[in-house]
């Protein structure tokens, strides 16, 4: 008997955009509408039905759907969330709002530190003490939770989080809250830091669970919501989340975990772009997403995404390290910045043209979408350069008004520095490209990387209209887009694998190296991954990732180190010092002779394989394809307007190409080809650009 096409759909919903792809069999079909933000599902079931009826099937033929939002992320941001208290051990009341004591801007007088998710008299105590290596030096009273009980109760609190120090190393006392509060107080939401983030330091992991606490009301009503009109819709299918590390989880864990779904929809971009890394055999390279709201830029060595512990949502000050809410949680390494198509444009104090971090959104939207803005963004500079379709954009589904965005930049730019309507325009461009290009350096330096020798691979609704030039900044020759571009992440969604990593902050020197320890250790930890894993797909192949983060004694930050599964079960201090020593020297090109060692967290990943990819040989110019028109745009390296070749995307076969300048149109995005760069059709449908010899 033939076995039937699996039939997956994956959604990812933006700031501007929900993007809906529908995988049957290697056939996509997508679309983008605008994000409802009243009611986000409402978008999603508009979307899917969109697909099914280019697809020709019914909503009931769809199997699995994988789903990534900034729903939580924009509910920290804005501080939407629930009604919420934390509790926590008596004397560490204000350590959230202590923070590290660390200055974000060292010279800045006037620096204002952005204010905790929680205020004080939302922040109660208990009297208990439990030490550093798990010995409780104060044991809590049952009476004393149960007081407390009542008091939360006549408050009446939404959600409660538990963060009590080194409960990563004894967990009993925030079990023992949990238990009686789910007595005193049937129906609160209740976070634990032993199990949303069991790791050292008690701003980051009491920051971490008290996000939890605040999303998870919200995130909980959302998702139960969506699964019921999914199904109402006929989509009576599992439904999964993208979390923040690039993997998938059940949609019971994702409203348990809802922190960690902070960075679902970017991973889901990240996963994307490591895909087409492996099918072109790239072992450097630089993902850059720019849809409507962010743009976000990511390092990819060796197919693989690079990883984190901890990231900071909502930096308040010029997008500094340390100005943000900092989450510890496993999450894909990236920068992350204000600048997408509805970033909106302004000129300051100093006569400088600023783009973002504000954008218009979906509502109402940049001023060409005709839905009442009235200040210009990214979009409407775009339109007025030559660079957009008016008739043609979002697929024909959105018509655009390009004397609204001339009027909006006279008024909001032109007029203030003199500048006419395309010269202005010109400017807007322009600096949100030297942002974005400057973010990837940053981002480059901070993790040793020379972009030169990098390729780019460039997706969301936004990024092929700026990547050309952005390659032009960075000195970097080559960028893929890959066909879906424009709904890049939500492919990423369907290419990831179903993961979950648990760690837990358990402090060795390996002066005092305890291989029993480390393998009970290790393998409690590969269990719990494990189960997690096991909820989305019981019968799959699971693979594990041991790795540990170590520091020489006295160090303040750890590195990562990986391990084999023969290096986690059968533990050698040789082995481990080993390790360790090469990971450090890599890092600082020197050890430091003499110091001891320390490991301070513990991680296993779960995963299911990587789906096989198949191998692109590269394509060269064969021939030109066929062009569908003309039209003007504007060059920025040459400081003026070009007459460009338009061409279709689909007029591309392998080995088929175009010299810059041109244009070529497809219904989710545009790709802009400078006259610096020559685009060639790849055998999988990418566009290669490459600088002009």
């Amino acid at each position: 008997m033939k076995r039937a096409k699996a039939v997956r759909l994956g959604v990812d919903i933006g700031g501007t955009f929900t993007d809906v792809v529908l995988e049957i069999g290697t056939a996509l079909h997508s679309t983008k509408v605008l994000t409802t933000y009243a009611a986000p599902e409402d978008a999603i079931i508009t979307g899917m039905h969109q697909v099914c009826a280019k697809a020709g099937i019914a909503t009931s033929a769809i199997t699995q759907i994988i789903h990534g939002t900034t729903l939580a992320t924009n509910a920290l941001i804005e501080r939407r969330g629930a009604k919420t208290a934390l509790i926590t051990t008596k004397g560490f009341r204000d350590v959230i709002e202590m923070r590290t004591e660390s200055r974000f801007e060292q010279y800045d007088l006037n620096l204002t530190l952005p204010e905790p998710l929680l205020p004080r008299q939302r922040r109660y105590v208990l009297n208990e003490r439990v030490g550093a290596s798990g010995d409780v030096l104060v044991p809590l009273q049952r009476s004393e939770i149960e007081a407390l009980a009542d008091e939360l109760k006549v408050a009446d609190y939404e959600s409660i989080a538990v963060g009590l120090i080194h409960s990563y190393a004894n967990d009993a006392h925030e079990k023992m809250v949990r238990e009686v509060l789910a007595q005193k107080f049937p129906g609160v939401m209740i976070s634990l830091s032993c199990e949303v983030s069991p790791q050292m330091r008690e701003y980051e992991r009491f920051n971490t669970v008290v996000a939890n606490a605040y999303i998870k009301p919200l995130m909980k009503s959302y998702l139960g919501r969506l699964a019921g009109r999914l199904k109402a819709e006929g989509a009576d299918c599992p439904v999964f989340l993208m979390h923040s590390g690039g993997g998938i989880i059940s949609l019971e864990n994702a409203a348990e975990f809802p922190v960690r779904l902070v960075e679902s929809g970017p991973a889901g971009g990240a996963v994307f772009a490591a895909n087409i890394a492996a099918r072109h055999g790239l072992d450097k390279v630089l993902s850059f997403d720019m849809g409507g709201t962010t743009a976000k830029i990511c390092l990819i060595k060796n197919q693989t995404p690079k990883t984190s512990r901890v990231f900071e949502v909502a930096r308040t000050y010029r997008f500094k390290k340390g100005s943000g809410m900092p989450i510890s949680i496993p999450v894909i390494d990236m920068v992350e910045i204000g600048a997408g198509g509805g970033s909106l444009a302004s000129v300051d104090a100093m006569r400088q043209i600023r783009v973002g971090p504000h954008s218009a959104g979906s509502e109402p939207g940049p001023a060409c979408y005709g839905r009442g803005g009235e200040r210009p963004a990214v979009t409407d500079a775009d339109l007025v350069l030559g660079r957009l379709d008016p008739d043609n954009f979002a697929g024909g589904s959105i018509t655009l008004h390009t004397q609204a965005s001339r009027e909006a930049l006279k008024v909001h730019v032109g007029k203030v520095l003199s500048l006419d309507d395309e010269t202005a325009a010109f400017g807007v461009s322009e600096v949100v490209d030297e942002n974005m290009a400057n973010a990837a350096r940053v981002h480059a330096v901070e993790n040793g990387e020379d972009l030169s020798g990098y390729t780019m691979i460039a997706f969301g609704g936004a990024a092929p209209l700026h990547a050309g030039r952005l390659c032009e900044k960075l000195g970097v020759s080559r960028c893929l887009i890959p066909p879906g571009a424009g709904v890049g992440s939500a492919i990423g969604f369907l290419r990831a694998p179903f993961s979950f990593e648990a760690n837990r902050s358990v402090y060795m020197r390996l002066s005092d190296f305890n291989p029993g320890v480390i393998k009970t250790l290790l393998a409690e930890l590969e269990r719990d991954a494990t189960r997690f894993v096991r909820s989305c797909d019981g019968a799959a192949k699971i693979i594990s990732e041991f790795k540990v983060y170590m520091r020489y004694s006295g160090q303040g930050w750890e590195i990562p180190v990986s391990l084999t599964r023969a290096q986690a079960m059968s533990p050698s201090l040789a082995v481990y010092k080993r390790l360790f020593e090469a990971a450090y020297e890599k890092l600082f090109a020197r050890t430091v002779s003499g110091m001891d060692i320390e490991i301070t967290v513990w991680a296993v990943n779960a995963t299911t394989p990587q789906q096989p990819v198949k191998k692109v040989t590269q394509r060269k110019l064969a021939s030109k394809a066929k062009a569908a028109g003309r039209r003007k745009i504007f060059d920025p390296a040459r400081s003026a307007a070009v007459d460009a070749v338009v061409v279709p995307r689909t007029a591309f076969a392998a080995g088929h190409g175009v010299v810059g300048p041109a244009v070529i149109t497809e219904d989710e995005t545009t790709i802009i080809v400078p006259s610096s760069r020559t685009a060639i059709a790849q055998s999988d449908g990418c566009i290669n650009l490459i600088a002009k010899r």
